[in-house]
């Protein structure tokens, strides 16, 4: 029952997201073919999280270290996301963030509504967060032009290797909330505060 209450705002929230069929990108074949072969390989995860009265949730999909066709334990950081290209935060569909207010993320003014995330890992361990407004997209498109910024995050290491692509939301000690995504031994993360 709990899980109804959380999931029908959530509903809410995405159908009164205007998009018209040209916002819309068509999914890739080869991503067609495996939903109709018996879904997404990755769980997929939504949740949400109040800070200073403004809710911000997050769709993504959680992929595993571990490949889904041999078992082996895959390296992240560099082989399976690439340094220095766009990634798509996890897995399928674009990661999306909707906030109902508008809010500054790492400097940047990001209105509210829903917009897609995507990271830039460069190979010196640093990563930039790209805010962007397409929505809809299969998470290997991406179109630059319609970023609304991006900003430099934090990087920290993980006590343990996270075998699942985990992304999270905290308040911020010193104030608003904290943005935070981790796996293998790397948790990046980026403050951002509510436009009062």
């Amino acid at each position: 029952m709990k899980t109804l209450r959380f999931l029908l705002p959530v509903a809410a929230l995405i159908g009164a997201i205007p998009m018209t069929a040209q916002e819309m990108q068509p999914m890739p074949k080869s991503a067609k073919m495996n939903m109709a072969m018996g879904g997404r390989i990755s769980p997929h995860d939504i949740f949400s999280k109040v800070i200073d009265g403004n809710r911000v949730t997050i769709i993504y999909g959680r992929p595993y270290s571990k490949d889904p066709k041999t078992g082996e334990i895959r390296k992240i950081w560099g082989a399976l996301v690439p340094f220095d290209h766009w990634w798509r935060l996890g897995s399928d569909e674009a990661t999306t963030i909707i906030s109902q207010k508008d809010i500054v993320i790492g400097g940047i003014n990001v209105p509210a509504g829903a917009h897609t995330l995507y990271l830039l890992p460069a190979s010196d361990g640093s990563a930039k967060l790209i805010v962007n407004n397409e929505l809809g997209q299969w998470g290997l498109q991406y179109d630059e032009t319609k970023d609304v910024g991006r900003v430099d995050t934090t990087k920290s290491d993980l006590a343990q290797q996270l075998n699942e692509f985990t992304m999270a939301i905290d308040k911020n000690p010193s104030g608003g909330g904290l943005l935070s995504l981790s796996w293998e031994t790397t948790k990046y993360s980026v403050a951002f505060t509510v436009v009062k």
